[in-house]
């Protein structure tokens, strides 16, 4: 109930429409929707389309959506075709050409990005895998850093006239994020070469950065449900190869981990995931400040 309410009033928050807004944005995850809050402040009016407790792969183009998308005049997404089964319909239904694919009001945060874990070949019997690589790319803030330069200067592209407002806040951001980015890095040091099995592969780029290791994944397939056969292999595996947690997004079953962490005899961690995951993933730098402290948890 209490994660519920927070989500409520992080949501209320990003709904708020400053009385000067200028731009009219619908973001479809919430890390968007905070990082767009960074760089446009009261020249923003942000709606956010999903919550951190929803799987973005999945999600219903509901009538709420199409009437906020209509009125759109910046679509902020992850891109890499994340959002393929809803976001196609809802550009379609809403009828607004300022967001439709290759215009300046559609602007993809995975295009910003060295993507990770492109497949040279996509078929169906590798599950859910994506075209492009790995979507899920703002679990490394040096991504965000990168995507917050090019989301300013579309802003500044689309509203000419608060042009300077965009890159001022741009500039206090980036100055913020990298103080903050190199304390993250020094306080995750200990975590370097650290095993964990992941549920989904969503925390492959904060893996990445922080030098940690996956060791297995509840999945058998990305988006395939684990199964109790191969969960059963997984801790069969985990005995010859310990792992030190479970780790699991907000969003997440928590079942699987369960079954996990009581056989293989290793904890659980929760993660945010994206903003609004936890009570004190209230913003981005919440987000990394949350995520890391409970990683560190490994290292005692």
């Amino acid at each position: 109930m209490k994660s519920f309410h927070f989500i409520a009033a992080a949501a209320a928050l990003l709904f708020a429409t400053p009385a000067l807004a200028a731009l009219n944005i619908f973001a479809c995850e919430p890390e968007w929707g905070a990082l767009a809050k960074e760089i446009a402040g009261d020249k923003g009016s942000i709606y956010v389309a999903t919550t951190a407790l929803q799987d973005p792969h999945r999600i219903e183009a509901r009538p709420s959506l199409i009437a906020r998308a209509r009125s759109a005049d910046l679509l902020v997404c992850t891109g890499a075709e994340l959002e393929i089964g809803w976001l196609p319909l809802v550009q379609s239904q809403a009828g607004n050409p300022k967001i439709q694919a290759g215009r300046p009001g559609y602007f993809e945060a995975s295009r910003q990005v060295t993507m990770l874990e492109v497949p040279s070949r996509v078929d169906r019997s590798m599950g859910d895998v994506h075209p492009y690589g790995n979507p899920h790319v703002q679990l490394d803030p040096r991504n965000i850093a990168k995507i917050a330069v090019a989301l300013a200067d579309r802003m500044s592209e689309l509203d000419k006239g608060d042009a300077a407002q965009y890159q001022s806040r741009l500039k206090d951001f980036q100055a913020r994020w990298q103080q903050a980015m190199a304390r993250w890095e020094k306080e995750a040091a200990p975590l370097k070469g650290t095993s964990v099995v992941v549920y989904h592969r969503d925390l492959t780029y904060l893996l990445n950065w922080l030098g940690m290791r996956e060791g297995g994944a509840l999945e058998p397939k990305p988006g395939i449900p684990p199964s109790t056969a191969h969960l059963t292999e997984l801790v069969a595996t985990l005995a010859k190869q310990p792992a030190k947690a479970v780790m699991r997004s907000a969003y997440n079953d928590p079942r699987p981990a369960e079954w996990l962490s009581e056989r293989a005899k290793i904890p659980i961690v929760l993660l945010p995931f994206t903003v609004g995951g936890t009570d004190k993933a209230k913003d981005l730098f919440g987000l990394f400040d949350d995520t890391v402290a409970r990683l560190l948890v490994l290292a005692k």
